[in-house]
């Protein structure tokens, strides 16, 4: 089977399961899905001043200007040269901007209601679903990965592609623990996430190739020839 055989499958896949959140979360008028209120009970007695203050500052960096910093890191990162950089670093904040928008678009058509507030050890605003720090943070490392697993093989780069994708999970968690979403909110924004990102996959894989091909070699020098001898 094709790589673009395999991402287009993911793509059905993961917009069916995203759809099906959707419409559970919307025919529901935005009440807690089963298991939501256990996940949303259990942190309200496990909040120590400690966890909230590491939760708080883990969730701190799936939002604000650091996402959009590491988007561009992500293509200077996969570039080879300076013009591959400045189109992948573009490319890349691209996929993130427009996924946000799409994301935005989402959380206006399902105006879900966020838990609470009074069960809230951190401020937020907006509406709930997807959750927009889990979706940022899953496009964000989902991009970064890209450009490691671009410039080096899997092998060599499980540490930093397991880093980064614990790191997504944890912004993700963080807005469960601090009271702010519910489980399925955070479910919803990592689906959007690879879903998004899988949808840039198709649609970038010619210019991808690109980036992992090696450049042309350059042509060999002509040897010195030598000084032809004058006949008398």
């Amino acid at each position: 089977m094709t790589s673009a055989r395999r991402t287009g499958l993911a793509v059905c896949g993961l917009l069916l399961l995203l759809a099906l959140l959707t419409v559970f979360v919307a025919v529901r008028h935005g009440a807690p899905l089963p298991g939501d209120l256990a996940l949303h009970r259990w942190p309200l007695d496990h909040r120590p001043p400690v966890a909230v203050a590491v939760a708080r500052a883990v969730t701190a960096t799936g939002t604000g200007v650091l996402p959009y910093v590491l988007a561009v890191g992500a293509g200077l990162i996969a570039g080879r040269d300076g013009r591959q950089r400045r189109y992948a670093a573009a490319g890349a904040l691209a996929v993130l901007l427009l996924g946000q928008g799409v994301r935005y678009g989402l959380m206006a058509a399902v105006a879900r209601p966020r838990p609470d507030a009074i069960d809230w050890a951190t401020t937020a605003s907006g509406h709930s679903f997807p959750s927009g720090h889990s979706a940022t943070s899953a496009l964000t490392a989902g991009l970064l990965i890209w450009a490691v697993l671009i410039r080096s093989r899997l092998s060599a780069a499980r540490f930093a592609v397991a880093l980064l994708a614990l790191w997504a999970v944890a912004v993700g968690l963080s807005r469960v623990y601090l009271g702010v979403h519910w489980a399925s909110d955070v479910l919803g924004g990592w689906l959007f996430a690879a879903l998004w990102l899988s949808l840039a996959r198709l649609a970038t894989a010619p210019r991808v190739r690109a980036l992992r091909t090696n450049a042309p070699p350059e042509a060999p020098e002509e040897p010195d020839r030598p000084p032809r001898t004058q006949l008398p």
